[in-house]
């Protein structure tokens, strides 16, 4: 039995996010409609997130528990041949048998892409939120410093959540201007149900004179979410980079 890591990019446009559900396109079946149509098995497939409908992934990680002997690099090409053009297979490697690719990942890094414009563009449908009025990239960057550091985010967590412990470390929150779009950069140990949108809404909220910045430190450790901004659009989501530390990156 051999385990394989298989890396990812997928536009979310067409799935309801990555987990199999009934009645729904997914990645996760997608994927294992390919892998299937490949080695003539339906192994089980391990994804590293659940991204929601319409999410996207620059890299996303899945593992496969399974008796193929085909070779890593023919599986790439041979998956890449039979799967659709908005889910690409980047590379694939045989990992260590227990390896699992969503309980040892070290941190999450997801991107929210913004088109602050007053006209949207016909080639970012569905890739962006597109926002009609020009943001302050800077006093947003100042605002999502306050999320840095170890949290209870309960607050920033969506209804229907079965999730006991909130609690979680942010790394990195900034956000930055890349001509026309304004992204929000986010990494942590991990993410509540649509924790990252939230904030984004939160972000905005403040741009909006909705929420002040210096209200920020007392609404995260409010744990209400009625406090916070309402949960951004999930087409300007992308979950950008997975980290496992050690030798498996």
């Amino acid at each position: 039995m051999r385990n394989l890591l298989v890396e990812l990019a997928y536009d979310g446009r067409a799935y309801h996010g990555w987990q199999v559900q009934e009645n729904a396109p997914t990645v996760q079946q997608t994927f294992q409609d390919a892998w299937q149509q490949i080695c003539r098995v339906r192994d089980n497939v391990v994804g590293c997130s659940r991204t929601d409908a319409g999410v996207h992934a620059n890299m996303f990680f899945c593992n496969v528990r399974t008796d193929t002997s085909l070779e890593c690099e023919k599986l790439v090409t041979a998956l890449n041949a039979v799967l659709p053009d908005d889910i690409v297979v980047k590379s694939c490697r045989e990992v260590p048998c227990e390896f699992h690719a969503r309980y040892d990942c070290v941190s999450k890094e997801y991107i929210y892409r913004i088109l602050d414009s007053s006209v949207s563009s016909p080639f970012l449908n569905g890739l962006v939120w597109h926002y009609k009025y020009r943001l302050d990239e800077n006093l947003l960057n100042e605002c999502a410093k306050c999320f840095l550091g170890t949290h209870d985010f309960s607050g920033f967590c969506s209804a229907g959540s079965s999730v006991e412990d909130t609690v979680r470390t942010v790394y990195r929150s900034e956000v930055t201007r890349q001509g026309d779009e304004v992204v929000f950069r986010i990494e942590a140990d991990g993410f509540l149900y649509n924790m990252v949108r939230i904030i984004t809404g939160t972000l905005i909220a403040v741009a909006q004179g909705k929420i002040k910045k210096e209200d920020l430190p007392a609404i995260i450790e409010s744990h209400e979410r009625a406090l916070a901004g309402p949960t951004a659009p999930p087409q300007g989501l992308y979950l950008n980079r997975v980290n496992y530390g050690g030798e498996i990156r």
